[in-house]
């Protein structure tokens, strides 16, 4: 499949997705969002693909944000709500896809490219990565999911503060938050996320891709119906032909041979 603005590789056991538009600091636009959702599936699809990793090109930033020529040129709410909602589809896209998606923020990770970020499942920084939602400085609020997910990252009052102000948080602030996993030098962040990926390969895929669905169905629900769906996924897990094997090579002292099934 041929594409304009993000690149796609297979370097088994991961996909890697990189937005590719150094020349405006990765800026996303609909094209480059449409893309993005059309390699998830491809990823999806992909029975030797175990992770994706989405980075950005050029070294400078994961996403800067939205394109704010395509900005300019929307007149009504109409568009502004369209616009939204295809980015929303995509970012809903990464948290029900069957497989981890990790994030590897590498510079600027502003407005849409903070949302799109916060779409992942597991977020890594290098030391130079900042992170922000400043949108009121352009007369808009985040329309990519900002408002949702931020909170539920790093409570109301800081998520307020940070879209209020508009400021730039550094990746140690975002670490402190817990709006990322693990912050590593620049020259290490490709090689942690791998390495990454390298460990979840080891694990049984429908354990991880039923673990995933749990935690987002559950993060919709109230405290007793998010635990009567683990319930229910659990089950699942244990009826595969993986959690047979994998029970028996732990008493048998082995590795795990993961069918998938």
């Amino acid at each position: 499949m041929a594409y304009e603005n993000i690149l796609y590789q297979r370097e088994l056991p991961a996909a890697i997705i990189t937005i590719n538009r150094p020349r405006v600091l990765n800026a996303i636009n609909h094209e480059t969002i449409a893309e993005i959702g059309r390699a998830l599936d491809v990823a999806d699809a992909d029975p030797e693909v175990r992770a994706v990793i989405m980075t950005g090109a050029g070294g400078r930033a994961f996403v800067s944000g939205a394109d704010i020529g395509e900005l300019q040129a929307m007149d009504t709410a109409r568009e502004g709500f369209e616009h939204s909602r295809r980015s929303h589809e995509v970012i809903f896209k990464m948290e029900h896809l069957s497989k981890p998606v990790i994030m590897a923020i590498n510079g600027y990770a502003l407005g849409g490219g903070c949302e799109l970020a916060m779409g992942g499942d597991i977020i890594l920084a290098s030391e130079n990565a900042s992170f922000g939602q400043p949108e009121v400085n352009l007369g808009i609020i985040p329309g990519f999911g900002g408002s949702q997910r931020l909170p539920r990252l790093v409570g109301r009052t800081k998520a307020l503060e940070w879209i209020f102000t508009g400021e730039r948080i550094s990746a140690q602030e975002a670490l402190q938050w817990g709006l990322v996993n693990h912050v590593v030098p620049a020259g290490e962040l490709m090689q942690t996320a791998k390495s990454m990926v390298d460990t979840i390969a080891q694990k049984a895929p429908l354990a991880i891709a039923l673990a995933k669905r749990a935690v987002y169905h559950g993060l919709e629900m109230g405290p007793r119906a998010g635990n009567e769906a683990e319930m229910t996924y659990f089950g699942l897990a244990v009826g595969t032909a993986d959690r047979k094997e994998g029970t028996q090579a732990f008493l048998e002292k082995r590795e795990p041979e993961w069918q998938g099934t």
